[in-house]
């Protein structure tokens, strides 16, 4: 899926080619997710711990400035001595170079704090950079604001504390840590107000990739929700016919699950039990030969459960709905029986 969302992003002269380089570089499970959110709400300590929980590359406006040795990153150094604001597209052009490098292809990355505004995300998408999670951070104004006075940073490893919240235990730490710049309670509001005036269109250009996430509770739940996120995989646009199967002992509920999701999903619901008494009932062949089991109250032999089951699931409304079976199989020998038919749940 990877390979034909980058064929269609680059449109190659040679396409054979570039699937085989695709092939040989890329990693197709590394990760590719943007951690956003306001000032102070905590995105560099959720990209550091993803980045050492999945080997991955940790991308930001520090790493891009002080930690890299890209063409343009002399020109950015330029424009923050000046106190002047980086051109979105100068910063793009970073991203995209850096991205680029073998490390970030092979492990993966985590950019942090961008895209920042509509502009640098349109620019991303036309460099190719599509993210495959967006973890978007929110908390009250009131909280980031005063979260900002007691922020502290680390200038060798760059990693964050606070004060109140999350101060180091170890006292070497303790004693190179740094009050970042631009941390006045006006300057922290003025960046606030221009987050909320950005965040709607970032939210839009990637809300099928994004989720929200309360960054105002305990740490270890901000990170298990992200990591919980970070992990799925987003549901294919291709057509999907389900299959599915439902097991459960007696008095479980499964008719009843089976039949809310065939009703909600519009797939066809096939209760094992049922079909044979529908069989019996409308004098089909191989309901006369259901029949005295019936009437007998003896098991149905497994070899004309599976006709029936194999003749229904090929009708098709099944075919092109898909189903919902429950009833069989009951136990090992029918689900290798069950099998052997090819009849097989995704």
């Amino acid at each position: 899926q990877n390979m034909i969302e980058e064929l269609l992003i680059h449109k190659p002269d040679d396409p054979i080619e570039f699937m085989i380089n695709h092939l040989k570089q890329n990693n197709d499970d590394a990760p590719r997710i943007c951690v956003l959110g306001p000032p102070a709400s905590g995105k560099t300590t959720v990209a550091m711990w993803l980045c050492k929980h999945f080997n991955a590359i940790r991308v930001s406006q520090e790493t891009l400035l002080f930690k890299e040795a890209l063409r343009q990153t002399e020109e950015a150094k330029a424009y923050k001595e000046r106190n002047q604001k980086i051109p979105n597209a100068l910063w793009a052009n970073l991203i995209q170079e850096r991205l680029s490098n073998v490390d970030c292809i092979k492990q993966g990355w985590i950019l942090e704090g961008f895209p920042e505004n509509q502009e640098q995300a349109w620019m991303l998408q036309s460099s190719g950079i599509f993210p495959r999670h967006v973890v978007m951070l929110y908390a009250p104004d009131t909280v980031l604001i005063e979260r900002s006075g007691g922020k502290r940073l680390d200038p060798l490893t760059q990693e964050v504390f606070h004060t109140t919240f999350d101060w180091p235990s170890d006292p070497e730490v303790q004693e190179r840590l740094v009050e970042p710049e631009d941390l006045s309670e006006q300057e922290v509001s003025k960046k606030l107000l221009e987050y909320h005036r950005n965040f709607p269109e970032i939210f839009h250009i990637y809300q099928k990739v994004l989720k929200s996430i309360n960054a105002d509770q305990p740490s270890v739940d901000v990170l298990s929700q992200v990591l919980a996120f970070v992990q799925t995989r987003h549901r294919s646009a291709a057509p999907f016919t389900p299959r599915i199967l439902f097991f459960g002992p007696p008095g479980s509920g499964k008719s009843l699950q089976a039949a809310l999701i065939a009703q909600k999903y519009d797939v066809v619901n096939i209760c094992c039990g049922q079909l044979l008494k529908e069989a019996v009932a409308d004098n089909t062949k191989l309901g006369e030969l259901v029949k005295p089991y019936i009437d007998s109250g003896c098991p149905v032999p497994d070899n004309l459960v599976l006709k029936l089951l194999t003749e229904r699931l090929s009708s098709l409304d099944c075919l092109s709905k898909g189903w919902v079976l429950s009833g069989f199989p009951r136990d090992v020998e029918q689900g290798e029986q069950l099998q052997k038919a090819q009849i097989n749940p995704n």
